[in-house]
């Protein structure tokens, strides 16, 4: 497979949309903003909440086999000393000896300061877990940490879940939540950040069945992404080498996402093991094992562990729903999101101000906002207004003209193919819903027009 990114996506053009259309923002930026932070504005917390949304219904509210929680991010420091992120959770720095900028060892290309070319101290490990201190006292007694994965929380919680839903193995915990990590290098947009949310399932199975379950679920999380408008060209597997895996796996593989950047990890499934919980069962003194029926014995289940970034999972969805198209003399630019990621699914176009249009749009864009995300646009002309909503991904406009007052039809105009029908308002909810849905929009109500619209 090449390694070139796909035809006309570079960051730029990704970071300059999310700016100008309110996708993404620099945090803190009447300040100069805060490196390596970013604000979601109001399209882009729309379609990271679609993301989550998304992520939720298919690995819990579609499942009976899968539970949820939301535990702290402030935990036990002695979570942390038993998970290994005390003395393992760090990356070798080197420090140039001019300019004091620090680099990730395994980054450097080169023995000399990438920003100003000087001579670099020798690695040393930096631990990447945010301290800090719960109380008025700062004191080693009071030291607390940001946790840097979401995982702990659901190991921890392993016999409160158990004894309070009774499931049987093979089960999941479910989770997403905000994770720290003091990354020694950040870049490349909202890829890699010191602040990002996980998702995470930390699924129970019975040991010798592990490598089943893994399996199961790699195919499972690849199809996820292809189901929700990733281009499976874009997507790859990517095996870790023993020297490579975490302290904790017995086995990883990346599911890697072409970026603008090159191939990069978007989630990683992991077999971990008995590793945590016999981690925990040492260190906290609780008994951490499951009732095996069957055997009649107690047993410490093998975890499966899918994990992504949400922050990154919604870069390789702006990345790959982007295209650009030549239109006349002007080049159209689309967000091809699939519905249930478009931060808004319809717009209400009124063709004019005038009070008789507004009067009837204002109507139909209170009846549509009581089932979905909608906008409504009035200003400039109708082509100007549909190439905003190509650019922000809404799948559907609705145009109200004075032909709608006499006839209660409106016109349903396609985002992808830019055809256009005529139903009558009376249709509207029903005939949108099918579409969002992903039945054939042109299955039409009687009294129904469709056409291709050559010029809008």
């Amino acid at each position: 497979m090449s390694e070139r990114t796909p035809a006309g996506v570079d960051m730029e053009k990704i970071v300059s949309l999310s700016r100008r259309r309110g996708f993404i923002f620099p945090s803190s930026e009447i300040y100069g903003g805060l490196s390596s932070c970013w604000d979601y504005g109001p399209l882009g917390v729309e379609l990271k909440r679609n993301v989550k949304e998304a992520w939720w219904n298919a690995v819990v509210r579609e499942r009976d086999d899968v539970v949820g929680i939301d535990a702290s991010i402030l935990m036990h420091p002695r979570v942390w000393e038993a998970s290994g992120h005390l003395e393992g959770f760090s990356d070798p720095l080197r420090e140039c000896r001019n300019c004091h900028q620090r680099w990730r060892a395994d980054e450097l290309k080169e023995d000399q300061c990438p920003d100003c070319g000087g001579g670099l101290t020798a690695a040393r490990q930096f631990n990447l877990m945010f301290k800090t201190f719960m109380g008025p006292v700062e004191d080693e007694a009071s030291t607390v940490y940001l946790r840097p994965e979401t995982a702990q929380g659901m190991f921890v919680n392993f016999q409160n879940v158990l004894s309070t839903t009774r499931k049987r193995l093979p089960f999941g915990i479910a989770q997403i939540g905000k994770a720290f990590r003091n990354e020694i290098t950040t870049g490349n947009f909202i890829f890699r950040s010191r602040e990002f949310e996980i998702m995470e399932v930390e699924f129970f199975v019975k040991p010798g069945t592990d490598e089943k379950w893994f399996d199961y679920w790699l195919e499972e999380r690849l199809n996820w992404h292809v189901k929700l408008g990733i281009k499976r060209e874009n997507l790859r597997f990517r095996e870790h080498d023993k020297e490579e895996l975490s302290h904790y796996s017995r086995r990883t593989v990346d599911i890697n996402y072409l970026f603008p950047m090159g191939w990069a990890e978007l989630e990683g499934i992991a077999n971990r093991g008995d590793f945590d919980l016999t981690q925990h069962e040492k260190f906290s003194g609780k008994e951490m094992t499951y009732f095996d029926d069957e055997a009649k014995e107690h047993i410490t289940p093998c975890v499966v562990e899918p994990a992504l970034g949400v922050d990154r999972t919604v870069l390789a969805f702006l990345c790959d729903a982007y295209d650009e198209e030549q239109d006349k003399d002007e080049l159209r630019v689309v967000l091809r999101f699939h519905p249930d990621l478009a931060p808004f699914k319809v717009a209400v176009l009124p063709l004019s101000r005038r009070e008789p249009l507004v009067k009837a749009a204002t109507d139909i864009y209170a009846d549509l906002r009581q089932h979905w995300m909608v906008a409504y646009d009035d200003a400039q002309s109708i082509g100007r207004r549909y190439r905003r909503q190509d650019e922000i991904g809404t799948p559907f406009c609705i145009t109200i003209d004075f032909q709608s007052l006499e006839d209660n039809q409106v016109t349903i105009r396609e985002r992808d193919s830019m055809n256009q029908i005529r139903v009558p308002i009376a249709e509207l909810q029903k005939t949108l819903a099918a579409k969002l849905t992903g039945e054939d929009l042109f299955v039409l109500p009687e009294g129904g027009q469709v056409w291709k619209v050559e010029k809008e």
